[in-house]
């Protein structure tokens, strides 16, 4: 899905494979569809562009090797005193580059913000599918958590929140996770149902916030409701607004500014 795109949609496809049988970066959604789905939202993504982030303070370009060898790029946002780090999955048709600007919001809520571009995308490598991507932010978390940060944060948009939920939704490893704007399932578009997010909220979701907007015409809200009243029913807060849209298509630069504190204030409490 696209945070920016109204080409948005979760990695479509037909037909299942053996998780246990296939290569890092097989296919699980359809042979042929999941490999064009990708390759239709790098193309709608672009190319990275070093030019936009390079006004923005306090920013390093960072590396990550995956368990596969394969290398991935991306940013991040270095707060003055961190009380935690914030790791963002962006929407399926964006590059890191293309939010760090909105993204400072964070760091001046005292969060070291890492964005990564998926795999296959602009400076990362390898082929993008969808059970290597949540295998690299599996591996991205662990990292992560084995550096001395006080919080674990973790936001995912839109195809982020669906990675995110399958890398580490029930397996607790963070403080606090927010989901904005993900469907409650994948299984629809021919992925196999162990990738559905619904399936990967935890039993107690009190560390969970998800996010659903009444003018979302990306991830429409009978995509989510499902998924919101699980959630909700685990103790998630839910924030359902009238006047949200996708995450970065919000009408007014003040329904954004909400949409991010409502994210923020979620983190940091």
């Amino acid at each position: 899905m696209s945070a920016n795109s109204g080409t948005d949609a979760a990695a479509p496809g037909i037909g299942k494979m053996d998780p246990s049988t296939r290569a890092p970066e097989a296919s699980v959604c359809g042979f042929i569809r999941e490999p064009l789905a990708f390759w239709l939202f790098r193309r709608a993504a672009g190319s990275a562009d070093a030019g936009r982030v390079a006004g923005i303070r306090d920013i390093d370009r960072l590396t990550f090797t995956a368990g596969d060898g394969r290398t991935l790029g991306g940013y991040r946002l270095r707060a003055a005193a961190p009380n935690g780090y914030l790791l963002v999955a962006q929407g399926n048709a964006m590059l890191a580059d293309q939010i760090m600007g909105e993204l400072q919001y964070f760091r001046d809520q005292g969060f070291d913000v890492y964005v990564y571009d998926y795999r296959g995308y602009g400076l990362s490598e390898g082929r993008s599918r969808l059970t290597a991507i949540i295998s690299d932010y599996r591996e991205i978390i662990a990292n992560l958590n084995t550096q001395p940060y006080h919080r674990h944060a973790l936001y995912g948009m839109s195809m982020g929140g669906v990675i995110l939920l399958n890398a580490a939704g029930e397996s607790g490893d963070y403080s606090s996770l927010v989901i904005d704007s993900s469907p409650s399932r994948i299984s629809p578009l021919g992925c196999p149902e162990q990738y559905d997010p619904i399936n990967h909220l935890p039993a107690d979701s009190s560390r969970l916030e998800i996010i659903a907007g009444g003018r979302d015409r990306v991830v429409r809200p009978q995509e989510i409701q499902e998924l919101l009243f699980a959630a909700k029913f685990r103790g998630a807060r839910v924030v359902q607004r009238t006047e949200f849209a996708h995450p970065f298509q919000d009408a007014t630069d003040a329904i954004h500014r909400s949409r991010m504190k409502a994210v923020a204030d979620f983190l940091s409490r």
